[in-house]
């Protein structure tokens, strides 16, 4: 295991305290990525040898170091690779790291389903499903050429190396996280379309508070609407300009979920994604000379500096409501 996957437990909306806990990776290895708004990853290889530990046991000490000097805690996933990290922090539990042992791969994979796979959608599940290829050793036992048939050349050759634990995946150092989301799921299946709304409400103005912490607009906003069968929908729609004004992106998603034209749909969750994340000092703004609109982000500013001074919890979600 040379990569581990760290989550760290922050508050929402508090990217702006992960350079501080991605300083403390980079004192064990310079190669860190980091992955917005709470979690990066780092390659040991040369820190297990620096240090005579290996991956588990430094995962242990980042984590006492986070408690101590942060006063944060984060759940560990550890790895030959990026993807079987990632994996693996999905089995972690704060104070037990999640760890897929070298040669220990494909056991590690073989009875989970094949949906759990990093890159494997709704669509192809249900394809491989279709065909009796339900969990990934299932994948991983069938023919190169069968895989190739039912979801691509490329995909199904992707798909065969991934469920036998090939990880070619890289940690890229200092990378920029492509995408921002924010996830709503309600406490029972919900049918009140002014419920659906007031989510996507509170969605939006949480993106648009994360992006402006981390001087980031999007390009792109997606929405995603889980049912209670467990299928979903999901619409994605490019932005006029690049933003990280909530006003917009609660417009946007307003519009996505309108075009949806649900009928008492009983609605699990409800997430939005913020995608093509770029610096905001790159991005240009038309000007409306909208007094409404002006002093909407002038109340933002107020706002973003209250969340910095006295918590998330500082503006309630829907009080920046043009």
């Amino acid at each position: 295991m040379t990569i581990l996957c760290v989550r760290f437990q922050l508050p929402p909306m508090y990217e702006a305290a992960l350079p501080q806990l991605l300083g403390l990776l980079e004192e064990f290895t310079p190669v860190v990525e980091a992955l917005p708004p709470d979690g990066a990853l780092a390659d040991l290889r040369g820190a297990e040898r620096y240090f005579g530990r290996d991956a588990v046991q430094l995962a242990s000490v980042i984590r006492v170091r986070a408690l101590a000097l942060y006063g944060v805690d984060c759940v560990i996933g550890a790895g030959p690779g990026p993807m079987l990290a990632r994996m693996a922090l999905r089995d972690a539990r704060p104070g037990l790291t999640g760890a897929v042992p070298e040669g220990g791969e494909r056991d590690f994979l073989a009875g989970k389903p094949v949906a759990a796979l990093p890159g494997v959608g709704t669509a192809t599940a249900r394809t491989l499903c279709e065909y009796g290829l339900d969990t990934l050793g299932r994948v991983a036992a069938a023919p190169l050429s069968t895989l190739q048939r039912l979801v691509g050349a490329r995909a199904g050759r992707e798909l065969h190396e991934k469920a036998n634990g090939v990880d070619r995946g890289r940690v890229v150092p200092n990378g920029v996280s492509r995408s921002l989301a924010a996830d709503r799921p309600f406490d029972r299946d919900e049918l009140d379309p002014g419920r659906h709304r007031r989510a996507l409400l509170s969605a939006a103005e949480e993106l648009g508070a994360r992006l402006r912490a981390v001087d980031k607009v999007c390009r792109t906003l997606t929405l995603t609407v889980r049912y209670a069968d467990r299928s979903a929908t999901t619409r994605s729609r490019t932005l006029s300009e690049p933003t990280a004004h909530s006003a917009a992106l609660t417009r946007t998603a307003y519009d996505l979920y309108g075009a949806l034209g649900l009928q008492r749909a009983r609605v699990r969750s409800i997430a939005l994604r913020a995608e093509g994340l770029a610096p905001a000092e790159l991005a240009s703004h038309q000007l409306t000379f909208d007094p409404v609109d002006e002093k909407v982000r002038r109340i933002e500013e107020v706002a973003d500096r209250a969340r910095a001074k006295f918590g998330p919890r500082a503006v309630m979600p829907g009080s920046l409501a043009a």
